[in-house]
């Protein structure tokens, strides 16, 4: 089965991973800290906290933002339950904007209708690696004093208007899951340019607990520490560390990698008015995490198990999120966003990762068309 990604994990990697293994620190060491800095360096920002997932990097982004209970955050629907799920951890409340037709990505002049006094953030999601239109909605946030978190999940390398995604907006989170465009096996981070949101990520990410006098209440000596909020054990560990700094040394050639593979794609489909290649905003450089395309006049259902039964593991991405049975049952029941109903009905996600041939490429490529036509 050709799968639609999968890590890529060399020998340097797995000598890193035996180093620390051997080493003194197995969960807060060196590594934490030492892959903090790289990715830091890398997005062009001032301070970054590693955490256990990326799931767990949204839900401190939310609770760095003061988001809870009657606060309302704007997101998309065209993405992971996590980027909504986040805000619920924190006692908000979720609002579902459309999304662009064209970069799949939401909309900005559908948050302006959707912002009322209850809004508190925006959560942009680069769905694909594929930058949003961050301009527009920087504008709109400035305009109605809110925040702004990047998911960039998929994002990681992807390029906005010269800047990569990352040093943007408030807070930007990244997730290092296997398929990403560099894997920790699990984890994720949060990078800001905010010295006061930076503290409070930390503390949040270790029980709410700091060392640091300047925020404690009294010290009673070198062994002394307080929790001065309610934070969870959202830690990540130097082994996942150590993997995450190796896979840094190579960020570039995988992402290399992934253009030429989209390339591809792209050439070969261009002439197949059945096959919708993604589109890319102006000024941006997609990490191309994923490759999605829309499948036209023809059943998707039909499509997808002919390629599965033919060994490409295919896959869609996403479901609406309000479209969930939890969602439907707490009040999300009359939401729609036809632009995103209506592409996630015709949404197919190919194979693309770095280690991916030229032969099964082609195999995937030719079955593509045979499928379609």
């Amino acid at each position: 089965m050709i799968p639609y990604g999968r890590q890529t994990i060399e020998e340097d990697d797995i000598q890193a991973v035996v180093d620390v293994l051997k080493s003194d620190y197995l969960t807060t060491g060196p590594k934490i800290t030492e892959f903090e800095q790289r990715v830091a360096e890398y997005v062009g920002v001032k301070y970054a906290v590693a955490i256990s997932n990326g799931t767990a990097a949204l839900h401190a982004a939310c609770f760095a933002a003061g988001i809870g209970t009657g606060d309302e955050v704007i997101t998309t629907p065209l993405t992971f339950a996590a980027s909504a799920n986040c805000v619920l951890y924190c006692g908000g409340t979720p609002v579902f904007a459309d999304v662009d037709s064209r970069t799949y990505n939401i909309d900005s002049a559908d948050i302006e209708r959707k912002i009322t006094s209850k809004t508190k953030a925006i959560i942009a999601v680069h769905l694909a690696g594929q930058p949003c239109d961050m301009d527009a909605i920087h504008k709109i946030a400035e305009e109605h004093h809110l925040f702004v978190i990047e998911d960039g999940a998929h994002a990681l390398g992807s390029v906005y208007k010269g800047e990569k995604i990352g040093g943007l907006s408030d807070m930007t989170t990244f997730s290092f899951h296997p398929v990403k465009p560099i894997t920790t096996g699990e984890g994720g981070m949060i990078v800001t340019n905010n010295k006061d949101l930076y503290q409070r990520l930390v503390m949040f990410r270790s029980h709410g607990i700091t060392r640091d006098e300047t925020l404690m209440m009294r010290n009673d000596g070198p062994w002394f520490y307080q929790q001065v909020d309610l934070g969870y054990n959202y830690r990540i560990t130097d082994i996942q560390c150590a993997l995450g700094c190796s896979q840094m040394n190579k960020i570039d050639r995988f992402l290399t990698r992934r253009k030429e593979i989209v390339k591809r794609y792209n050439d070969a489909f261009e002439d197949y008015e059945n096959i919708i290649t993604p589109y890319q905003l102006p000024d941006t450089e997609s990490g191309w995490h994923l490759y999605i395309v829309q499948v036209k006049n023809c059943n998707r259902r039909e499509v997808f198990e002919k390629l599965r039964n033919l060994g490409i593991d295919v896959n869609v991405h996403y479901i609406p999120v309000y479209m969930h049975p939890y969602y439907q049952k707490h009040g999300y029941a009359d939401v729609h966003c036809p632009n995103a109903e209506k592409l996630y009905s015709h949404f197919l996600s190919l194979p693309l990762y770095p280690t991916l041939s030229e032969k099964d490429q082609k195999y995937v490529i030719e079955k593509v068309i045979e499928c379609v036509r």
